[in-house]
């Protein structure tokens, strides 16, 4: 294995009392650079040959790491390089949306095992939670089936929905789920499946599933531009999710807009797919409503062209905010949106506005598309849990 190979990882400390830090930087490092030698890791870490040695043998004993064979370069001493396991985890992630519901299983390595989805009845969350439950019970039953361990090590569920969260409204609010938001969701989670539970808002899960497996993945400083029913932000700072006070960071959405009269208007009742639904008259709630729109969109329709070209001028707005505030390595702009939309929505939005991220020498865009997939936002509230049990925090310093 050659010693002089650039690689990634987060610093460990010698200092006493810190195995559990040091842990998850073993184990962030393995996620990013791939198999690594135990010299390897001590060089990247800044840990001790002999810390590392002790933390591999322990993850091997716990089944997260596992040895590969040995490779004898040259007259040097021969090298065993050391991944992770993907059957070292499991977690479930569970999307409820305003119309929907989608839930899927992963693996340590952010793998995709099962999932399914469910169309969410009229009722509100009494009748919806048996829906979610049911679900939820579905791909447990597909990951035992793939998966034998899976229950064992089972680290959580997590969940995402569509913030703001704790904002008090009318109870009416079309682009929130308040009635969601005052039932005991988490509460009724935890006693229907008996796992811990989690949640963020769509747009931070979408940022973490960017972070696991897609364009942020091994990136410091990140927003993850979501673009789905509403708009918001996911904050990758200092190489972790950032949230706020109350969990609703980067709800770039409610920004407003000024309209050049007197009144003002958020900016995702102009450059979200709900409005792009409102204009095209489609019913979000239909299953096939995401088909249609992409067929629009690999069209020639006008009507796709007349939002597209509006929707790009508000957009390009909020990367230049998003620049100026956070001074990101990129924006990365994801969501549910389909493919040729988000193509021709980032197409649209060149020549971005100047910027102080607009700088010579950048080795990355300063915008960029990442996952446009219905599933992203599902996917990244599974990785919340692995993330939460195994990723470098600070707070793993602080607990020791």
């Amino acid at each position: 294995m050659n010693e002089r190979r650039p690689i990634r990882a987060t610093s460990g400390t010698n200092h006493e009392g810190t195995s559990t830090h040091n842990r998850r930087v073993m184990i962030d490092a393995l996620r990013i650079n791939g198999a690594l030698s135990r010299a390897d890791l001590a060089r990247a870490t800044r840990l001790t040959k002999q810390a590392v040695s002790n933390i591999i043998d322990e993850l091997e004993q716990d089944g997260l790491v596992t040895a590969g064979q040995t490779i004898r370069r040259g007259r040097g001493q021969p090298s065993t390089p050391y991944r992770l396991v993907p059957e070292g985890a499991f977690a479930i992630g569970l999307q409820i949306d305003r119309h929907v519901t989608r839930a899927l299983a992963v693996d340590l390595m952010g793998n995709i095992l099962a999932r399914a989805q469910a169309t969410l009845p009229p009722g509100g969350p009494a009748a919806g939670a048996k829906v979610v439950l049911a679900l939820i019970a579905e791909i447990r039953g597909a990951l035992t089936k793939v998966a034998r361990q899976s229950e064992r090590r089972l680290v959580g569920l997590g969940i995402a929905m569509p913030g703001p969260f704790g904002v008090g409204g009318s109870g009416d609010d079309p682009w929130m789920m308040e009635a969601w938001q005052r039932f005991p969701l988490l509460e009724t989670l935890m006693s229907g499946t008996g796992l811990d539970v989690s949640l963020q808002n769509d747009a931070t899960a979408c940022a973490t599933a960017e972070r696991m497996v897609g364009a942020a993945h091994g990136l410091d400083h990140v927003v993850c531009l979501y673009l789905g029913y509403g708009i918001g932000a996911g904050l990758i700072l200092g190489g972790e999710l950032y949230n706020g006070a109350g969990g609703n960071a980067g709800e770039i959405g409610m920004a407003l807009l000024h309209s050049g009269g007197a009144t003002r208007t958020p900016l995702e009742h102009h450059a979200s797919l709900a409005s792009l639904y409102q204009y095209l008259k489609i019913d979000p709630g239909a299953l096939d409503s995401q088909e249609k729109m992409a067929q629009l969109a690999s069209s020639d329709d006008p009507r796709i062209g007349r939002w597209v070209e509006a929707a790009a001028a508000d957009l390009r707005w909020s990367v230049h905010l998003i620049e100026t505030i956070f001074d990101p390595q990129t924006v990365i702009l994801c969501g549910g949106t389909p493919p040729t939309l988000a193509g021709r929505l980032i197409e649209a939005m060149q020549p971005l506005l100047p910027s102080i991220a607009d700088r010579g020498e950048r080795t990355l865009p300063r915008l960029q598309l990442g996952m446009t997939d219905p599933w992203a936002v599902a996917l990244g509230a599974a990785a919340e849990p692995i993330s939460r049990a195994f990723d470098p925090r600070f707070s793993a310093i602080l607990k020791g």
